[in-house]
């Protein structure tokens, strides 16, 4: 078959050199372009013809369906949570090692500064659990302990985009983008990830902490409200029928096929159309889904709502509960808001901090683990804890006094529990002081291959192609932690 004669090309109106190859020798042109860039996203197995949201399966046999986030903004310390230091409670009120590194410079520290709170060991791997923390302290058997994380910044900004997507910068997916590109979602009226926030305000960073960055814009996050109606604009016009409002979006989608034809290489117009979509479908699925209203008293009470310090914090969890039960793959809960002391930033004093963050959290998350347990989820989801980083073994220099505790990227601890989790176990360390992780070294890109991988995910084979080149959320490294896994 031969292509255009030269009279031929006089007759064809060309707008750029793709409609040329489209154009030209019927489409074979085409064809060629296509397998150039069969390794992009433009023409993968993801394009948004073929559903992006509809499940596949995983690289190997998963552990965890869907994985929730318990995401405690602003710097839960570690040290007078689960890792108690009886060399700090021997040095209290003397002089810091030199090198310490404050966020708030050299001027902020003040001396070391034993924990507030007492210490027991609980359940029978006789894990160590602050008093603060009653609740969780019974759930000690299913929860897998990480003593030894780190990160890169102590910068509350770039450390919630690093702990989100594995970068300290804006721009790149978060792992709940990650996790629905490469899963999709088991339930198609309602979103894939979706993220709920405090009442106090949301993270520093906004939503980027939920993003998905270079990824198309339908594997970004779903924020849902835990009181009032769940989702902004959810209800439907009252002056137009479902029928109508459907004919509506069957015009759109019309019009949006018409620009592709022209535009091949332009995405972003189907996802646009792939979020109207979506949106029709929640508003028959999501109001019964996020509704409380029929759960028992009995459940209610497990998980904290009858109390005004948790009930925000327990709706959240319960919701969570119930988005799971729906097949939603990743929800992602943000404990805390704003600045300072409405948030687990303890510059202002550790004690009148953690005082009011735990009791907020503790029996909403003890609630969760054991309402999932005997409903018989807890080992087919993955429930993941921490913040940006922690709290130094330093007391702060502020003008309120001496008592609150700096940031400290060098070494905190997180929790995993659920499916694949081995409980009662913990891997990983700071020093006698709580400073810097020594043993068992966790990086950020450590917890997320293990958090893909138990999802069925081999971090090292999820890749999305951009600006040239290769991406996974892990970048060139990580490895999964077995040290916790069943």
């Amino acid at each position: 078959m031969s292509c255009c004669s030269p009279d031929d090309l006089k007759t064809i109106k060309l707008n750029s050199r793709r409609d040329f190859l489209r154009k030209a020798g019927a489409g074979f042109g085409m064809l060629g372009l296509a397998g150039l860039h069969q390794p992009t996203a433009l023409f993968s197995k993801n394009t948004a013809s073929l559903n992006p949201l509809a499940p596949k399966p995983g690289h190997f046999p998963a552990k965890a369906k869907a994985c929730i986030s318990l995401f405690m903004y602003g710097g839960p310390s570690g040290i007078d949570l689960f890792e108690p230091k009886p060399m700090l409670e021997r040095m209290d009120g003397k002089s810091p090692p030199a090198g310490l590194n404050p966020f708030f410079g050299s001027a902020s520290i003040g001396q070391l500064m034993k924990s507030p709170y007492r210490f027991q060991r609980h359940g029978k791997s006789g894990m160590w659990v602050s008093e603060v923390f009653p609740h969780l302290a019974t759930c000690v058997d299913d929860i897998g302990f990480l003593k030894g994380c780190y990160v890169e910044s102590n910068n509350h900004g770039p450390a919630l985009m690093q702990m989100n997507s594995g970068v300290t910068r804006i721009g790149h997916p978060t792992v709940g983008s990650w996790m629905v590109y490469g899963l999709g979602s088991e339930n198609q009226n309602m979103p894939g990830y979706v993220v709920m926030y405090d009442h106090r305000g949301g993270p520093i960073n906004g939503s980027q902490n939920w993003a998905s960055g270079f990824l198309p814009s339908y594997y970004q996050a779903t924020p849902l409200r835990s009181s009032g109606s769940p989702m902004l604009n959810l209800a439907t016009d009252p002056h137009m029928t479902r029928e109508e409002q459907r004919r509506q979006l069957d015009l759109i989608s019309k019009l949006g096929d018409e620009f592709r034809s022209k535009h091949p290489q332009d995405s972003a117009i189907q996802s646009r159309i792939e979020t109207h979509e979506l949106a029709f479908r929640m508003q028959m699925a999501a109001p019964s889904v996020l509704d409380i209203s029929k759960e028992s008293p009995e459940t209610k009470s497990l998980y904290g709502i009858d109390k005004e310090i948790s009930r925000y914090f327990g709706i959240q969890c319960l919701m969570a509960r119930r988005l799971v039960e729906k097949g939603v793959r990743f929800i992602q809960l943000y404990s805390s808001g704003g600045n300072q002391q409405t948030s687990w930033d303890a510059h202002f004093g550790l004690k009148e901090n953690h005082d009011l963050h735990c009791p907020e959290t503790d029996q909403p998350i003890a609630g969760l683990i054991k309402d999932l347990k005997r409903r018989g989820m807890l080992d087919e989801t993955l429930i993941v804890w921490g913040g940006e980083f922690g709290r130094l073994p330093t007391s702060q220099k502020t003008e309120r006094g001496s008592q609150g505790r700096d940031h400290n990227s060098e070494g905190f601890a997180m929790w995993m529990a659920g499916g694949g989790i081995q409980g009662g176990t913990s891997f990983g360390s700071t020093d006698e002081l709580g400073w810097k992780a020594t043993e068992g070294r966790t990086s950020v890109n450590d917890i997320h291959a293990t958090i893909l991988h138990l999802m069925g995910i081999d971090h090292e084979r999820l890749t999305y192609n951009h600006n040239g080149r290769p991406y996974r959320l892990t970048d060139v490294s990580g490895r999964v932690i077995n040290e916790i896994l069943v």
